[in-house]
């Protein structure tokens, strides 16, 4: 029998059972989107944590007072801090060949007020580097300025936010902010980039650390960034900057560094494995859409004794009839993943449409993997109706019934 007689054979029982191939289609392309969605949104979500830990900076290493440990109790816990993080153990770290920038950081929240507008906000004590170690770029004016970061300056540099909420229309730049109990004058305005790491940049004031550490009575430092030269000297600018501070603190290793690569490995691992473990629940329904296709197969042979025993007697071999509902099985594979791929693809462009910061993106393989299981799935079930069918004594097959 030609290959192209065995097609028209498969078609023509296909169909003439229209309800039977709509609900094995339904069921395969439920399947086949399933996967396809799944994958996308697990495989978009690890990109974008990637990409906001990217964001942050390059070569990024930051320095956390205390000694992450256990210490008994639901672990993890903090060991506790035997000695704050100073400015001057932060700038100590510029002594290392490996290190470029230092960005000592305060953080506290305080009233702000501009002409009796006023707002409690996020206020963040650093220095210079900052801006070249966060990336920062200024829609109005300069970042702060170069000078001893042991001492106090009245600047400030503010988000977008806050300059349209307190100042509106009018002029900020060069403008007196009062913060807390002190007055700055506004110097910049840093461009809008919205959340990053659950920090919004546009709703929070920068002002020099040690004026940070006055305003909240504070002389230690929240965490110390450090930005090495290159990616390849991550670990010895980590190395160096852990010796540093265990000097400096008479011997005692008191100190939490994490590095930014170390962070993306982390997170790009827990995300693949979970988009991995969606891929596989997606899967469990192509399985059963494959169970579905052998339980109607098995119907379509017992209903279909006659021709095949016409056919037998005709004189086809075993193998034309196993092939015939093979083509069977893989015309509803292939059918019912391209109905899928089409409706996942659908679904994923809707979401993006939805939310279009979230970068929701197919993967490749997440579209070769959910048609090639549906089609390997098909064809499989499909193999015990296609031997039952070969099978077939002709006599019996078209005795009447």
């Amino acid at each position: 029998m030609r290959y192209i007689d065995n097609l028209n054979l498969a078609f023509n029982a296909i169909g003439a059972h229209h309800v039977r191939t709509l609900l094995i289609l339904i069921g395969i392309s439920i399947g086949v989107s399933s996967v396809i969605l799944l994958t996308a949104l697990g495989d978009s979500a690890r990109r974008y944590v990637i990409s906001e830990f990217a964001a942050l900076g390059t070569n990024l290493i930051v320095i956390l007072p205390g000694r992450s440990e256990t210490t008994g109790g639901p672990p993890p816990l903090m060991g506790e801090t035997p000695r704050d993080l100073t400015v001057d153990d932060a700038m100590s770290l510029l002594r290392s060949y490996n290190i470029s920038r230092v960005a000592p950081i305060t953080v506290g929240s305080t009233p702000v007020n501009y002409q009796g507008r006023e707002r409690v906000v996020d206020v963040i004590g650093t220095t210079a580097d900052m801006k070249e170690i966060r990336h920062l770029e200024m829609a109005q004016g300069d970042f702060l300025p170069r000078t001893d970061p042991r001492e106090a300056s009245p600047v400030c540099v503010v988000g977008e936010k806050i300059r349209k909420e307190l100042f509106g229309p009018e002029k900020s730049l060069g403008e007196w902010l009062r913060t807390g109990n002190r007055r700055c004058r506004v110097i910049g305005i840093i461009k809008s980039t919205g959340v990053s790491i659950g920090v919004d940049l546009d709703d929070i004031v920068i002002i020099p650390v040690a004026s940070a550490q006055i305003l909240f009575d504070s002389p230690g430092l929240f965490r110390v960034l450090v930005e090495a030269k290159r990616s390849s000297l991550i670990g010895a600018a980590s190395e160096d900057a852990r010796q540093i501070i265990k000097d400096r603190h008479e011997g005692e290793d008191d100190i939490t560094i994490i590095t930014q690569d170390s962070i993306i490995a982390t997170f790009d691992k827990i995300l693949s494995t979970l988009t991995y473990g969606l891929a596989g629940i997606g899967t469990i329904s192509l399985a059963v859409a494959g169970i579905l296709i052998m339980n109607v197969m098995l119907v379509s042979v017992a209903q279909r004794r006659n021709e095949i025993g016409l056919l037998k007697a005709i004189g086809a071999p075993k193998h034309e009839i196993l092939k015939l509902f093979i083509s069977e099985a893989l015309l509803f594979s292939v059918s019912g993943a391209l109905l899928g791929l089409l409706l996942g693809l659908g679904a994923t462009e809707i979401i993006k449409r939805l939310y279009p910061t979230f970068p929701v993106a197919v993967p490749a393989w997440g579209i070769i993997a959910a048609c090639g299981i549906a089609i390997i799935t098909g064809v499989l079930f499909g193999v015990l109706p296609a031997k039952r069918a070969a099978e077939l004594d002709p006599i019996l097959a078209l005795e009447k019934h």
